[in-house]
């Protein structure tokens, strides 16, 4: 099938393909708001257009357009030779796609969830992270694995994992982790040209949300660098740390933080590996505390790394102890009150942030 496939995708069949009038939303220089799904929408668009060796598979990606219709469209404007749907095989389409991928081309993966990509982990990271070190650097695997990761609503325990601390620890992996429309955009169209394997990790609760772009954002040529954090809220007295749909929440504990008086700073992560470890270090050794904050388990966690990363390199800079929000230690309950409890939530932060300033009401007076 894999000669198939590259036959299709760069033989004479990829001259009929029509430069068609995008079906895709058209957004002027006058935008000013996009959803998430019309981020990854339109830079796949932007992408696949640009490079013809760019190609998107994946479960019901064609036809039905998506599970969470993020490449509405694409099957109509660039035919079913490089919008391929696939059977309920992850381990099958994703050992296909690493083998185009070995052949120059640059497929696109999509997984229905990340829960899935454990019927594919094999293919991910004994093919894909290591070829290019096995080869000694003669061969490139420039290939995506996208789709949504971590706790969704109500889908138990199967379908709730953050796999951002799986991936991210082994070499060969790039893993970036969206949060807003412009990290979507930038971040989706780093990972397509990237010559290395990137995972994308999306969030599914983030997908219909809108986020203000600048028209920068919304330039063809707009890509974000893999590697380089974001710091989302300046602030003094604290750091927080957050990925993906934690960044939202670590926003909103700044704003209830700042009634109090306490001025916190925000570093959307973007990437989880490379961590930007540098702009993290320098936050801390400005407010000389640190929270993390990530959905993820917390045992041998992306807060769990970032810890030792600052009390290895600015310890003499802590004023308070580091402190770790994440996941309950359990499997994802179903119930939705449990589900709450084992989410980190908005006042989590915030309590954290209180007890690095020395806010917080002892638990004495308190009772």
């Amino acid at each position: 099938m894999l000669g198939v496939v590259r036959k299709k995708m760069l033989g004479q069949s990829l001259l009929k393909i029509r430069p068609a009038v995008s079906v895709l939303r058209s957004y002027s220089s006058s935008a000013k708001h996009m959803t998430v799904r019309d981020a990854l929408n339109s830079a796949l668009d932007e992408e696949m257009s640009a490079d013809q060796k760019v190609f998107l598979m994946g479960e019901e990606v064609g036809e039905y357009q998506g599970a969470y219709k993020i490449s509405k469209g694409l099957l109509e404007k660039y035919g079913p030779e490089r919008v391929l749907d696939t059977p309920i095989t992850e381990a099958g389409f994703a050992g296909i796609a690493v083998g185009a991928a070995y052949h120059g081309l640059k497929p696109v993966v999509e997984f229905m969830t990340f829960n899935f990509s454990m019927q594919a982990i094999d293919h991910i990271i004994n093919s894909a992270a290591k070829s290019n070190y096995m080869s000694a650097g003669q061969m490139s695997v420039p290939i995506v694995f996208r789709g949504p990761n971590g706790a969704a609503a109500g889908v138990g325990a199967q379908h709730s994992q953050c796999y951002a601390a799986w991936y991210a620890s082994c070499p060969g992996l790039k893993v970036l982790t969206p949060y807003s429309s412009e990290d979507a955009r930038g971040l989706l169209k780093a990972a397509i040209r990237d010559p290395d394997p990137v995972v994308f990790l999306e969030n599914e609760l983030l997908y219909g949300e809108s986020f203000s772009v600048s028209d920068e954002v919304l330039d063809s040529s707009f890509c974000l660098p893999i590697g380089k954090a974001k710091i989302e809220r300046v602030g003094r007295d604290v750091t927080i740390t957050a990925f993906s749909k934690m960044v939202g929440h670590a926003l909103k504990a700044a704003e209830i933080l700042e009634k109090d008086g306490i001025d916190a700073e925000v570093i959307n992560l973007r990437s989880i590996r490379p961590l930007d470890r540098s702009t993290i270090n320098a936050s801390v050794r400005k407010t000389n505390r640190l929270i993390t904050a990530e959905e993820g388990f917390p045992q041998h966690g992306v807060g769990a790394e970032i810890c030792a990363s600052v009390v290895e390199e600015s310890f003499a800079y802590l004023d308070a102890p580091v402190e770790r929000i994440a996941g309950a230690d359990v499997p994802m309950p179903y119930a939705a009150n449990l589900e709450r409890l084992a989410v980190p939530q908005v006042e989590d932060i915030v309590r954290a942030a209180k007890r690095a300033c020395y806010r917080s009401v002892p638990l004495a007076a308190a009772a």
